[in-house]
C-alpha cells in the first residue's frame, strides 16, 4: 500500500503517460514526501512578471481592472521598479518589474531574443513563481542534492532579484525561475529589493483602474488567481511536470488529450491548499506531436506554434469568478460585457454553460506582458477547470491570435530587408 501524501490524490483525465513518467512520478513523489520537502514547501506567495521601460503603469492599471488586484508599493533598485500588487495575505502578491533602461542585458531578455515574436518585447515576460517555505536552509540543500541549481547571492544582487530568497536557475523546460523564501505565515510579506515608495503616477493609474472596477461593479465578482497556464514543447510536457513537482509541493491532478488541437492539458496542484484561490494550480500544454510531422499528420499545431514563437513561457493568467448570477446573466458573462463596454477586446465569446458546471473565456493578450487573462466561472459543486470541448475551442482562438502575430511579425521582418 503506497503511504506518499503526494501520492494519495484521486487521477483524473484521459492522457495516456509513458511509463518513464508514471515510474519517476511516484519514486519522486515519495521521496519527497520522505525527505521533509513536502511539508517544508508550502503555498505560492508571489508572481515576477517584467515589463518593458515605460509600460508598468498600463500594466498595473489594466491588472488592477481585469483582476482584483491593487497597488501597494514600488521597490526601485539601481536597475528596476518593481510595483508590488495585493488582494490580501491568502493570495499571491504580483510583483510588476519594469527595467528602467531597455538595451540593459541578462538571463531573462535573451530567453526571448532567440524566439521571432518574443523578441519584439526582449525584456518582458513571466519570470516564475516564489513559495514560502518553513525552513529555507533546509529546502535549499535538500534542493541541491537533487542536483536543483540556484543562482549565488552576487547573481541575484546584480540580477536585482529578491535578496531574500533563494532563486532556482531557469528551467530548461519552461524558462520560468522557482524561488522560496521563509516567512511566518503570520508574517507579512516583505520583498528585499530596494527603496521603498508610492509613486503618484502608478498611483494614479491605479486609482483610475480601481473606481472603474467598482463602477462596473467587479469588485464583488472577481475572485484570486485560480489557475497559471504554461507552454512547452511536445518533447518536454512530461520532464516539465516532474521536475515542476520536484521543485514544488504539489501533486499531479492529471491530463486530458485535446485530440482535434493536436494538445494535452496538464495539471498539478498544491499537496497543502484544496482551494486553488489560496495557492493556484499550475497548468502545462504541450502539442501531442512536434511540428516537424505537422505536413505529414495535417493537424493543427497552435501550442506548438506558440512556443516555436514566444518561446516556453506562461501562457495565461486565469482569474476566478464568483458563482452565482448578475441580473439575468451568469456572473461571468456580465464581468465579460462590462470589461468589453470599456474597451478590452477577447478572442472568442464566453463558451460553456451551467448545465456543463463550467463556463470560460480569454482576453486576447496583453499590449505590455503578452499575458492573456482568462475568466473562469465553475457552477454548483463543479470540480475541475476545463471541459475538452471548452479548452478545444480556447486553445483554437488563442492559435488564430497568435498566429496573426507571428504573421505580422514576418512582414516587419521582410520590411525590414527590404
Amino acid at each position: 500500500m503506497n503511504t506518499s501524501q503526494s501520492l494519495a490524490f484521486p487521477r483524473y483525465g484521459d492522457k495516456q503517460n509513458s511509463a518513464f513518467f508514471e515510474d519517476y512520478l511516484g519514486e519522486l513523489m515519495a521521496e519527497r514526501d520522505r525527505s521533509g520537502l513536502t511539508g517544508l514547501i508550502r503555498q505560492i506567495d508571489a508572481l515576477m512578471i517584467t515589463v518593458e521601460p515605460g509600460h508598468s503603469n498600463a500594466y498595473v492599471a489594466e491588472l488592477c481592472l481585469m483582476t482584483p488586484y491593487h497597488y501597494l508599493v514600488t521597490l526601485e533598485s539601481e536597475t528596476h521598479y518593481s510595483h508590488v500588487l495585493r488582494i490580501d495575505m491568502d493570495s499571491p502578491d504580483i510583483l510588476v518589474r519594469e527595467v528602467k533602461d531597455g538595451a540593459a542585458r541578462g538571463i531573462f531578455r535573451s530567453l526571448n531574443e532567440v524566439y521571432p515574436v518574443g523578441a519584439q518585447k526582449p525584456n518582458s515576460r513571466y519570470m516564475g513563481e516564489v513559495f514560502r517555505v518553513a525552513n529555507l536552509h533546509a529546502v535549499v540543500e535538500l534542493q541541491k542534492a537533487r542536483d536543483i541549481r540556484f543562482f549565488n547571492q552576487d547573481q541575484v544582487r546584480k540580477l536585482e532579484l529578491p535578496g531574500n530568497m533563494a532563486v532556482v536557475k531557469p528551467s530548461p523546460y519552461t524558462h520560468n525561475i522557482v524561488a522560496y523564501w521563509e516567512r511566518p505565515e503570520s508574517d507579512i510579506r516583505v520583498y528585499a529589493l530596494g527603496l521603498s515608495s508610492i509613486r503618484a503616477d502608478v498611483q494614479a493609474a491605479y486609482e483610475g483602474a480601481k473606481e472603474t472596477r467598482a463602477r462596473l461593479g467587479l469588485d464583488a465578482l472577481l475572485l484570486p488567481i485560480d489557475h497559471l497556464a504554461t507552454r512547452v514543447y511536445s518533447q518536454n510536457r512530461e520532464a516539465a511536470i516532474l521536475e515542476y513537482l520536484t521543485l514544488s509541493s504539489y501533486y499531479y491532478w492529471g491530463s486530458y488529450d485535446i485530440a482535434d488541437q493536436n494538445s494535452s492539458t496538464n495539471v498539478t496542484k498544491s499537496v497543502h491548499f484544496e482551494n486553488e484561490l489560496e495557492s493556484p494550480a499550475k497548468v502545462f500544454t504541450a502539442a501531442n506531436y512536434p511540428y516537424f510531422v505537422n505536413h505529414l499528420l495535417k493537424l493543427p499545431s497552435p501550442t506548438e506554434a506558440f512556443v516555436r514563437n514566444y518561446g516556453p513561457r506562461l501562457h495565461h493568467i486565469a482569474v476566478a469568478v464568483a458563482d452565482g448570477r448578475t441580473g439575468d446573466r451568469a456572473n461571468i458573462d456580465y464581468v465579460v460585457e462590462a470589461l468589453r463596454d470599456c474597451g478590452q477586446d477577447f478572442l472568442l465569446d464566453v463558451i460553456g454553460s451551467e448545465e456543463e458546471g463550467l463556463k470560460q473565456i480569454f482576453s486576447s493578450a496583453s499590449e505590455y506582458s503578452s499575458l492573456i487573462i482568462e475568466y473562469v466561472q465553475r457552477f454548483g459543486d463543479f470540480q475541475g477547470f476545463f471541459t475538452k470541448g471548452n479548452v478545444a475551442r480556447l486553445t483554437h482562438a488563442a492559435g488564430v491570435e497568435e498566429g496573426l502575430r507571428a504573421m505580422d511579425e514576418a512582414a516587419r521582418n521582410v520590411v525590414a530587408a527590404a
